[in-house]
């Protein structure tokens, strides 16, 4: 499925870029990742994998805004960046990677499964997402 079988679907929005939206969703990535931080440190587990998480979550939300596109449904932006991955223009690591911190924090959520070591490699994985995400707009354009 390509990007614009997924607008047909209602699943995606073609938007013009908003630099206000970007912004927006950089800086709740920024803000989270710094949460999850501090929740590492104080030893709150659960609340690091979620605010890891969002943090992801918002950085990819924020590439969306970028590339001129919204999502309708939550599941779309692993989708989005699957469809990024498979034409070249972004490492598949980076949506196992989103994928995994979904799952993690349904589980610390929904299961209360929440341990230090997840906790330590969300925040690393967080991190490096974010900084690829910010590096993303303007060397990609989605077909």
């Amino acid at each position: 499925m390509d990007v614009e079988e997924f607008v047909r679907k209602g699943y995606l929005e073609r938007t013009a870029k908003d630099e206000k939206l970007v912004k927006k969703e950089f800086d709740e990535a920024d803000y989270d990742l710094a949460r999850a931080k501090d929740a590492l440190k104080e030893g709150d587990f659960k609340w690091c994998i979620i605010k890891a998480y969002y943090s992801m979550f918002h950085a990819a939300k924020a590439l969306m805004f970028a590339l001129g596109f919204r999502e309708k449904r939550h599941f779309i932006i692993g989708v989005f960046l699957e469809q990024l991955s498979m034409e070249g223009k972004l490492q598949s690591s980076f949506v196992n990677d989103f994928r995994g911190a979904m799952l993690a924090r349904e589980d610390a959520d929904y299961r209360y499964v929440h341990t230090k070591d997840t906790s330590e490699y969300l925040v690393e994985v967080a991190q490096e997402f974010v900084t690829k995400m910010k590096d993303i707009p303007g060397k990609a354009k989605t077909k």
